[in-house]
Formats: C-alpha cells, structure tokens, sequence
C-alpha cells in the first residue's frame, strides 16, 4: 500500500514538471511569434515612409529643375517679363518671411509679457513697417488666391506699381524712384506747416517762449538749420495748448499728417488720433533706437529710418545720415512722451533745410 502511493506521487510529479516544461515550451514559442508578428506593421511603416520621403524629394527636385528651365526660358525670350516675374516671386518670399518674424515677435510679446516699448529697434521698426505693409498687401493677396491669377497680378505690377504694390513687389530702380516721389509730396507741406506754427505762435502767452518760437520759424523759412539747443528750448510750448496735438486746429494737424504719409481726408477728431498713436510709436522707436545706437544700423536700414523721419537719404553719404540721425535722437531722447507734437514737428525743422536730401533729389 506505502508502495502504491509513493509510486503514485513520483508519477503525478513527473506530470507536473512535464506539463510545466510544455507550457514554457508553448509559451516560449507562442510570444516569439507574437514579436515577429508584431515587428511586421513596424517594418512596413518604416518602410513606407522611407518611400514617401523618396518620392517627395524626387517630385520636389523635379519641380526645381522645371520651375529653372522655365525661368531661363523667360530670361532668354521676355527678359522685361522676366524681371518682373523674378520681382513678384522674391517679393512673396520676403513678404512670407516678415509674416513669420512678426508672428515670432506676438508670440515673444504673448507668452513672455513683452511690452511694445520694451522691444528692441528691429522688431520694433519689423512691427510698424509690416502693419503697413499688410494693409496695402491685402487687396493683392486677394487677387492672387484664384488658379492663374497671378498673371493678373503681373499686368498690376507693370501698369499700377506705385498704387497697388507694397515695397516688396518693387525692383531696386522703382524703390529709388517712388522714395523720391513720395518724399516730393510731403515736403510740399514744409511751408503749410511752418505757417501754421508761425500762426499759433502769436497765441502763445509767455512773451519769451514765443519770441523764441517766432524766430525758430523765420529762421527754418529763411533757408537756416535750427540747432538742437534752439528747437529744445521752446519744448515747454507743445505739452499744452495751443501746439499739443489734441489742441492743434484742423489745418494744423491735416498739414501734419502727410509728413507721416497720413490720408488728411478725415474727420479732425479721428486725424487727432492718428496723429497721436504714430507720434507715440515713433518716440518709443527712438528709444530703443537711441539704446541700440545708430551706428549698429546696416545702411539700408539707417536710410529707412531717416526717411520714416523726415529725409530722403539716397543721395546722402553714410556719414550724412548717421550725424542727422543722431541730431534727431539728441531732440527725442530729451523730451517727455507730453511733448510729441514738437517731434513731428521736428519732421519740418530739421529736414527741410537739411543739405542734400531737399525734395528736388
């Protein structure tokens, strides 16, 4: 009997340990294949999309060689053609490139609380110039979403560059020119806006400050440069009526605001406003022009910031436009945010007389 059940245990043992052997065994064998399985859709995945990055380059060299074969087909044939496609196309890459640095910038200024007056000149002046520009870029951004219509937009190009088109879309020739032209327009308004000022001046109580102001007038009328000490020393007068900006008359400030490439063709309380918010952000932009410091700018970008000032600086050296732009900055940098009015006024008195940049260049 002891016999039987000891025979009997070592039989059920060994069917425990065989059947724990199978399960391994089967279990072994059963997730090898579940990780072959499984490799498989990973394999595929990675391969297809190896072809996907393959044919992707393919097409895009494709179109590389065809859209060069094409532009050297124009270069050859339609030269005049040519430049104005090879304008139209770098005009948009540039204009998408400001897009993305002014979206940059909002997004600094969103996630980091970056004031307007707390960022540097660059994106600054990016922010101003890009708000004008998309403005008058809107129409033709419109025109350009049908299927073949930017041939419209070359017929624009040729015919309306000046009205229709932001400096983007110009060649290197027009910007010189339509620079010229425009500036031509505001200085036309040099002499309302002297007037004006010689004609409030006769309001000004303080017998003094406007003997001052007077002369500051007949001097800039007689052909004279104004030093900074002289156009500083009646900046009491514009923090107040009569020559704050929201106390000037209507004329006044309708003559003002082409120097600022404003439309006067607007109720005087909206003209106001205008005037004040542009005034603002040009201090705020020669403060943080003033901590950069103008000898940082690239030629081009000192030549714009003089004619968003005043001056026409294409005919002027480097040298020129550096010692105007640091007399500019000497009178900004010394008024109070109250005394704005006389900075655009200093739009007429430091560059109306200014030798080399008149309107006649």
């Amino acid at each position: 009997m002891a016999l039987s059940c000891s025979r009997l245990r070592s039989r059920l043992s060994l069917i425990r340990l065989s059947g724990l052997s199978t399960n391994r065994i089967t279990n072994g064998f059963y997730l090898q294949e579940l990780s072959c399985q499984s490799r498989l859709p990973l394999c595929r995945h990675f391969t297809s999309s190896k072809v996907r990055r393959g044919i992707g380059r393919y097409v895009s060299s494709r179109l590389q060689w065809a859209n060069a074969k094409y532009e050297g087909f124009l270069k050859r044939r339609f030269p005049r053609f040519f430049l104005l496609y090879h304008t139209f196309m770098e005009g948009f890459k540039m204009l998408f490139q400001d897009a993305r640095d002014v979206r940059r910038i909002k997004t600094k200024m969103l996630v980091d609380r970056v004031k307007f007056q707390d960022l540097n000149y660059r994106e600054m002046e990016k922010l101003r110039q890009f708000r004008r520009d998309l403005i008058k870029a809107i129409p033709l951004v419109i025109i350009c979403i049908p299927p073949f219509a930017n041939y419209i937009v070359f017929v624009l190009m040729y015919f309306f560059p000046r009205q229709l088109l932001i400096p983007h879309f110009w060649t290197h020739r027009q910007q010189l020119e339509f620079r010229r032209l425009y500036h031509s327009h505001r200085a036309q308004h040099h002499q309302p806006v002297l007037k004006e000022l010689e004609y409030t001046s006769h309001q000004v109580k303080n017998g003094h400050l406007q003997s001052l102001l007077k002369n500051l007038c007949a001097k800039v009328q007689s052909g004279g440069n104004p030093k900074v000490s002289e156009i500083l020393a009646v900046r009491r007068l514009f923090s107040g009526a009569p020559l704050a900006i929201n106390t000037l008359n209507n004329n006044h400030m309708r003559y003002i605001s082409p120097l600022l490439f404003l439309t006067p063709r607007l109720p005087g309380f909206l003209i106001g406003r205008r005037l004040n918010s542009h005034a603002l952000e040009l201090f705020q932009l020669d403060r943080a022009l003033s901590r950069l410091g103008p000898h940082q700018l690239s030629e081009s970008e000192l030549k714009q910031a003089c004619y968003v000032r005043g001056i026409n600086a294409d005919s002027l050296g480097t040298n020129q436009s550096r010692e105007w732009l640091s007399q500019w900055l000497q009178v900004s940098s010394a008024l109070k945010e109250s005394e704005v009015s006389l900075l655009l006024h200093c739009i007429v008195l430091l560059s109306a007389n200014y030798p080399g940049a008149s309107s006649h260049h």
